[in-house]
């Protein structure tokens, strides 16, 4: 079992970010940037970044949504690569996205059910190692370009009875590297169809997007506007 150390200390330069933030990392290869990507690093980085755009805030979806189940499977050794990648058992996003979940959990109150969240922030440490583990861009993001995990605009979840906090039958366990995962397999029971396409209507309604080999996963529309991050759960937590 491997905890990595998911901080990094850098120095930051000040650049342009798709027209959204004017505050960026400089970039340093190392290894924990080898792809020299425009990495937000540090905490004053992401300080300005908010300043600047308070929609770049990263929210803590524990504290924010009601009744929300958190699963974070990487604080772990439950997970696919057999170790405890994550530092604490925390979900955050951006502010955007978190309002959008936050619509998501008062629609499915009028079906009894509401969210369980497996991840969503990952700081890109946590990607490097996902990929050297796993190298198959159809399940894992390839570090070279960065997850939209890291931008705080994904987040893997399923559906659970809101008074048990149990999960309605899906066509995976979450992480299931298979085709049973895809969003368009149809070998299923028809009532698992029936419940992926409960999530798949209430979390597109909001503003997501379907990632078609993961049917638990789902990037919020305008995910490129945010940079990637490699700050830990602390860090963002200050």
């Amino acid at each position: 079992m491997v905890r990595i150390k998911l901080s990094l200390l850098f120095s930051i330069s000040v650049i342009s970010v798709l027209g959204i933030s004017s505050c960026n990392s400089q970039i340093i290869q190392s290894d924990r940037n080898p792809f020299n990507l425009p990495l937000t690093q540090t905490v004053a980085a992401y300080n300005q970044q908010v300043a600047e755009n308070p929609q770049m805030l990263m929210i803590d979806l524990a504290k924010k949504i009601n009744g929300v189940v958190l699963d974070i499977r990487y604080a772990t050794a439950n997970n696919f690569t057999g170790e405890v990648i994550y530092t604490s058992p925390r979900a955050f996003v951006r502010k955007p996205v978190a309002d959008a979940i936050q619509k998501v959990q008062d629609s499915l109150f009028h079906y009894g059910l509401g969210l369980k969240i497996y991840d969503a922030y990952r700081p890109y440490t946590a990607t490097l190692r996902f990929y050297e583990v796993y190298p198959d861009s159809n399940f894992v993001a390839n570090p070279r370009y960065g997850s939209r995990h890291n931008r705080g605009c994904a987040i893997d979840v399923t559906l659970v009875e809101r008074n048990t906090g149990k999960e309605i039958p899906m066509p995976t366990e979450f992480d299931d590297f298979s085709t049973k995962a895809h969003t368009q397999y149809t070998l299923l029971p028809d009532t698992v169809i029936a419940n992926r396409k409960l999530l798949f209507d209430i979390m597109t309604h909001f503003g997501f997007l379907l990632y078609v080999s993961e049917w638990w996963h789902f990037d919020f529309a305008g995910w490129e506007k945010y940079p990637l991050m490699d700050l830990s759960f602390e860090e963002l937590n200050l």
